[in-house]
Formats: structure tokens, sequence, C-alpha cells
């Protein structure tokens, strides 16, 4: 017999279809909703292949609350949602920050209302540490204690406003609402199989996609956006996370949401994911050349707009308090990523 059934908006998108997996394999019902604004159909085939099960399936806009609506009318079952429906590279966001405003803030407000007017009590939230911004170098690795820094960027600011109403909406639905905000560092990689990954459309704005486009012959090389930061060799540091490990930490939220929820101290809680160490932009393609043979080339250009120097996660709450742990070495990771790109391009 199946679990919950548990909506994922944004399902078809990177995060969203292996979370979908996760959540198949743990035994939920899985509802999946997005328009396609940054994915494909063929991601369900995927998902498909992999689980052996049709994800059920709604085409909406999410920050269209009519239409997201008809969604709760037609599901009426659903327990719980995981929010990924958003918009989420940094550089578009500074040249259109409206855009960002709008899709990313009324999404969620939408989910909200929506669960709240069927008395539906359960939401993960997919932010960023992007919410710290720049910490300041003892509260590195950040923890969910740090304070939160101005974003900087509009993508940032709109995680930090939706974590905002968040907030209020748990405060002010105290006795109906339960919330578990996943503060994600880079998540990067592909499923094993190869039948889903990350799909970027046009240029990618995420550095593995665009280390393993150049490697496939894609792109005539890789920007590595500044070499002058204050680190060892730099460049930029992040946190990168195998996107199947933070895929599971989802449904380990979902089952305490769900499940546990009488262990929870509050009915919001916050945690980190990350790996709980930093990679620099030019360590990450070294590594990717050891793990698959194969070179990159590459050049140095100036710093790109709204990009953060260093951060990488402090996961020691999200490892105590929901059993999870990021354990895929990078090595495997990055193999992953150029299986899924060979496949996309037809290399054997």
């Amino acid at each position: 017999m199946k679990k919950a059934k548990v909506l994922v908006t944004g399902g078809t998108g990177y995060i969203g279809a292996h979370t979908a997996v996760e959540l198949f394999n743990a035994g939920y019902e899985v509802l999946l909703a997005d328009n396609f604004s940054n994915s494909s159909p063929d991601v369900l085939d995927g998902i498909e292949k992999i689980t052996g099960e049709k994800p059920l399936f709604e085409e909406v806009d999410c920050s269209d609350i009519n239409a997201f609506g008809l969604l709760f009318e037609k599901h009426p079952d659903i327990r719980a949602a995981i929010h990924f429906a958003a918009y989420k590279a940094v550089g578009e966001s500074v040249e259109k920050p409206v855009m960002y405003y709008r899709n990313n803030l009324f999404s969620l407000i939408n989910l909200i209302e929506l669960m709240n007017r069927q008395n539906r009590s359960s939401i993960v939230f997919s932010s960023s540490c992007t919410v710290y911004g720049q910490p300041a170098k003892e509260n590195l690795p950040v923890s969910e204690n740090a304070p939160l820094q101005p974003a900087t960027s509009p993508y940032g600011r709109t995680k930090q406003i939706c974590e905002d109403i968040l907030k209020d909406s748990a405060m002010a639905y105290r006795d109906k609402l339960n919330v578990i905000l996943l503060r994600y560092f880079n998540p990067i990689g592909a499923h094993p199989s190869a039948f889903i990954g990350e799909l970027p459309r046009g240029v990618p704005q995420n550095l593995l996609p665009y280390i393993t486009q150049t490697a496939a012959g894609l792109r005539d090389f890789l920007s590595v956006y500044g070499n002058d930061y204050s680190t060892p060799d730099g460049s930029c540091i992040r946190d990168y996370i195998y996107v199947c490990d933070l895929a599971k930490a989802h449904v380990a939220a979902m089952e305490r949401l769900l499940e546990k929820s009488e262990e929870m101290k509050d009915n919001i809680e916050y945690f980190n994911l990350g790996t709980g160490k930093g990679l620099s932009v030019l360590e990450l393609i070294d590594l990717f050349k050891k793990s698959t043979g194969v070179d990159v080339p590459y050049r140095i250009t100036g710093r790109r707009a709204g990009d953060v120097e260093q951060v990488w996660a402090d996961p020691t709450l999200a490892n105590e308090v929901l059993g999870w742990r990021a354990t895929t070495p990078v090595e495997e990771v990055l193999a992953s990523a150029w299986k899924w790109e060979k496949k996309l391009r037809g290399i054997n």
C-alpha cells in the first residue's frame, strides 16, 4: 500500500525529478506539477524507466492561482508538498529581477493558500545557501545559526523573502501548517542510470553542465569567472553535493513531517544540506579530468555579478536530526554527470 500522496512542484526539473525517484523508492504516491519552463516532458519517461511507475503529472503554472487551484480540486487527497517551482539562475536574476520576483514569490504564496484552503499541513521548501550571502570567515563552514547576510542577487533575495513568508505563515497557521526549509548548497551530478540529469536550456548557468558541455565539444572553452578572490587558488569555493544524496534528504524531511511530527520542537525547521567540504572552481575542473580522463579547456574571465566568494556547509544538524548525510564521493558524482552528458550527445 502506498504512503501519502505528495505533490512535487517543479517536479520535472533537475532536483524535482531526482526527488520524485527517491519518493517512489520510499513508497510515497507522487504527483508532479510543472509548466516545462525549464525542463522537458522526456523527464517523465526517465522517471518511469528508473522506477517502473508512470508518475502522476499535471502541467500547470504554479504562479497562476486559478490553474493551480484546479490541480487541488482534481487531487483532493494531497497530504504534503515539496516546493521546487522557482527560477534559479543567479546571473539571469540580475538581468530579469521582476520575472524572478513574480514567479518565485507567487508560486509559493499560491501553494500555501491552496494547502490551507483544504486543511493540508506539510510543506518542504527548496531553499538555498544564498540566504547566507557571503558569510563572514568566522561563520565558515555555515551552520543554521549563521546570520543571514544581504543577498547578492535577486534570486537569493527571493529565497530570503520566501523563507520569511513561510516563517510568518507557520506562526499564523501554527495549528495546521508544518514546514521544513532545506537550504542546499550546490547540487551536481546525475542519476547513475543516466535516465535523468541536469538539462540546462541555452548556455548553462551552473558550473558542472558547462564543464560537461565543454568536454563534449559543445563549447570551445569554459569561462572561469575570476581568479583574484581571497581563496587558495583565486577561484570561488562552493560545497558541491550529489543530487541523489540531496533528493534523499527531501524524503527524510517528508518522513519527519508526516510520520515523526511529534519530534519537531517547532512547526518550522531549517536544515543546511551539503557535504561540509568546499571545492574551488579550478579544483572541480581538475577533479573532473581525473575522474573521466577528459580535458576541459578553460579561460579566466572577469568576475560575474552576484557571485559569492566562498561558502560551504556545516551539515551537522541534518546529519543528527534527519539522519541524513551526503556520502557519495565527488569523483563518482562527476563521472555520473559525464555519463549523462555522453548519453545526451550520443557519445560512446
